[in-house]
């Protein structure tokens, strides 16, 4: 298994299948139009490869805010359920936890949905715990993946 960082939309384009295992009726173009908005504000993914298939990927990017400075953000974390329990987690993290260090930042965080229980106890297992709590206020369901 390799892991590598994908920088460019046609890079994180190519592994939409992993990505669809979160997100299943997530389409090319709304994949594709949310990647171009977000590769402008530091986002990256890396990925674990066994030759060229790609059994885990996150997303993640770096920002500041006041109560933190500067941190990573996890975000659409994800294994291919096939490969899960195998470590592949954690390589992630591991990664994740190395790229903040060598940029400098406090904390790396993330967002769990509250039903997925197997996500927390992840991570729980890799050192992170809730410091509060993620309120969101939907305007328009219609224009969200999930």
């Amino acid at each position: 298994m390799k892991l590598r960082e994908l920088t460019t939309i046609k890079e994180m384009l190519s592994q939409i299948g992993t990505i669809r295992f979160l997100y299943p009726n997530l389409s090319e173009e709304k994949y594709e139009s949310y990647l171009l908005e977000m590769v402008l504000h530091n986002y990256t993914q890396i990925a674990v490869f066994d030759n060229d298939v790609c059994l885990g990927i996150t997303g993640c990017w770096s920002a500041t805010k006041l109560w933190t400075g500067k941190y990573l953000e996890i975000d659409n974390f994800v294994v291919n359920p096939e490969y899960r329990s195998k470590g592949i987690g954690k390589m992630l993290t591991d990664y994740v936890e190395k790229k903040a260090i060598e940029l400098h930042c406090s904390s790396i965080v993330l967002d769990a949905f509250t039903g997925n229980f197997g996500a927390h106890r992840f991570y729980y297992n890799q050192g992170y715990t809730p410091k509060g709590f993620h309120f969101v206020k939907i305007l328009d369901e219609k224009k969200m993946t999930v």
